[in-house]
């Protein structure tokens, strides 16, 4: 019998297996198979053994670096939150749709927390009066809730996950910059130790607030985000906010298109009007465009009502122009840059055909027509078409672009007041010096009252099980990086080695000492053959395979696999601490 004190897979519940592989299997369907979740509703899941091991291990990491490079303390917030604090923060109706709302028993109105900036701050709020309390970090690694409309790819896009928030909240602007920096090097950190390939990306800061927000994501096919990168310079951007030198092509009259779409309260009616070819000038170059090439954040930086879930507004625009309860009150046309001149001219205080879809010539004399230029206010030329691979740099001048699929794992805002104004989360500062006071006009040498500058930086912990698990897994099974796997080390065996094993294992560990602490080996004792271990080891994705196998009975050595640097060698006992302590190091 082996030592109850030696890690066993046979004591732990691990309900792999049973399940049928579809024609191409998702990594998803990996940690379901492998035994390291299941799910009990639509976009919410339970984590079993295997898949609460790399939980673990992904807040112990995060938590490190919190703490020993921003000293951070961590507190756990109430997933209960009342909608008057909400409402007071302005963010209530903002995110409405996607909250999971209820009534106590008394009428009092709550909700399930996707986010704890209201509370953090009214709990700071109650507590520090003082500039000496500051600056003060908080974290937390909790469970949120958000009623996605369309929950998806597992892990990655759930209505209950779980999230590491860390609020910062500093006395001035200049302190809080400094912080966010801070923030954003121990991020580059975290990753570096999980051995991921993030993309940090200036992003847009949506309905947290703040004008500063950074996204990190990793680089995935199966990714819903889209990162702009430059091959010359440091331009890493969401491509909501991506800009790009618009190239020194022209389009033809007859090579032009219309993409059609509405605001959502259905009063204004847009046309984008956009080149479906163009060609370079002096050239045979060009490139062809068609409605799946428009980019819908740039005509909502124009248009912020815009209704981008409408993928065919024909029918609505017929429905706000006609009848007593018609809502449409005006159209505007928006022109790409790259149109003729005379196109856009053609189309002013006219309502001829190609302005109007057929379903709305009635009645479209009712509306006020608006034609916006084909640049904006301070002359920038308009583009209104997603950015391509090979497009032009915007901030460099020999740079093209790349644009790449990502999963966002993370995401830093640099919020500054917007939510310690309305919420009342001051401080007093001290009085200015003698001196101080002299220089300044009017300032009678008392202390003052200002808003704390906060910050809030967050990383999806159970996105990263699952982006990690998507960016790794091939067709074998899962890939775990050691710094996050289930186990690191396994040692497979057939039923007749149980205690050849055992003495294996305290080699193992009593000459590993220092060299490789994130060591974490178990034995597979299970009653299983010895193929279907291995098969088994493969599929739940442990780093490092040792197997006591036929090299084991004929020489008294082991293999040693590692699918994913595609190594297999066979190794003396004495020298597997320092083999497996290497393969470590890579992986």
């Amino acid at each position: 019998m082996l030592p109850r004190s030696i890690p066993r897979l046979s004591k732990v519940w691990i309900p792999s297996g049973g399940f049928a592989v579809p024609g191409v299997e998702d990594a998803h369907s990996k940690l379901v198979r492998a035994g390291f979740l299941r799910q009990s509703h639509a976009g919410i899941f339970h984590m079993l053994p295997l898949g609460k091991r790399v939980q673990d291990k992904v807040e112990r990491l995060v938590a490190k670096h919190l703490e020993e490079s921003l000293a951070a303390s961590r507190v756990s917030l109430s997933s209960i939150s009342s909608e008057a604090l909400w409402e007071r923060s302005g963010r209530l109706q903002n995110i409405a749709p996607e909250l999971f709302r209820f009534p106590d028993r008394k009428g009092s109105a709550y909700l399930l927390s996707p986010t704890h900036e209201e509370e953090i701050t009214n709990l700071v709020a109650q507590t520090v009066r003082s500039y000496k309390d500051l600056p003060l970090r908080l974290y937390q690694i909790t469970r949120k809730f958000r009623d996605e409309l369309r929950p998806r790819h597992g892990l990655l896009r759930g209505r209950e996950f779980t999230m590491k928030d860390l609020y910062t909240f500093d006395t001035d602007l200049r302190s809080a910059l400094d912080t966010y920096e801070q923030v954003r090097a121990a991020y580059s950190r975290i990753f570096n130790d999980m051995k991921l390939p993030v993309l940090a990306a200036k992003a847009s800061s949506g309905d947290m607030g703040g004008d500063l927000s950074h996204e990190y994501h990793l680089p995935s096919p199966f990714g819903e985000d889209s990162v702009i990168t430059c091959g010359s310079c440091d331009y890493t951007i969401n491509e909501e906010i991506a800009t790009t030198k618009v190239a020194h092509e022209t389009c033809q009259a007859d090579h032009v298109g219309v993409w059609r779409a509405i605001t959502k309260d259905r009063s204004t009616l847009v046309n984008v009007w956009y080149p479906t070819r163009t060609s370079k000038a002096g050239t045979s170059e060009g490139r062809q465009y068609t409605n799946s090439d428009i980019n819908i954040y740039a005509i909502k930086s124009l248009v912020p009502d815009l209704d981008a879930g409408v993928s065919d507004a024909t029918e609505l625009w017929a429905a706000a122009t006609e009848g007593p309860d018609a809502t449409a009150k005006r159209l505007v046309n928006l022109f790409d840059s790259r149109l003729p001149p005379s196109f856009s001219d053609s189309l002013e205080g006219t309502a001829s055909l190609p302005m109007w879809p057929d379903a709305v010539k009635t009645g479209a004399s009712r509306l006020d027509v608006q034609c916006h230029g084909s640049s904006t206010s301070d002359g920038k030329p308009l583009n209104f078409l997603r950015i391509r691979t090979g497009d032009h740099c915007p901030q460099c001048s020999s740079g093209t672009l790349n644009v790449q699929k990502a999963m966002e794992l993370g995401h830093t805002f640099h919020l500054g007041t917007r939510y310690s104004d309305p919420l009342n989360a001051k401080i007093s500062l001290p009085p200015p010096s003698s001196s101080e006071a002299k220089t300044s006009t009017g300032d009678s040498g008392t202390s003052k009252t200002v808003s704390m500058q906060m910050g809030c930086h967050g990383i999806g912990i159970s996105r990263v099980i699952g982006a990690v698990a998507e960016h790794l897994a091939d067709d074998k099974g899962l890939n775990w990086p050691v710094a996050i796997a289930p186990y690191t080390c396994i040692v497979v065996f057939a039923e007749d080695n149980y205690d050849d094993a055992v003495e294996v294992y305290k080699r193992i560990l009593s000459g590993s000492g220092d060299q490789d602490e994130r060591l974490d080996i178990i034995l597979d004792d299970r009653q299983k053959s010895l193929p279907w271990k291995l098969k088994d080891a493969d599929l739940i994705g442990v780093p490092v395979i040792v197997v006591l196998g036929r090299e084991w009975r004929m020489t008294g050595r082991v293999e040693v696999q590692c699918r994913r640097l595609n190594i297999k060698d066979i190794v003396d006992v004495d020298n597997l601490p320092s083999v497996i302590a290497e393969l470590h190091s890579r992986l």
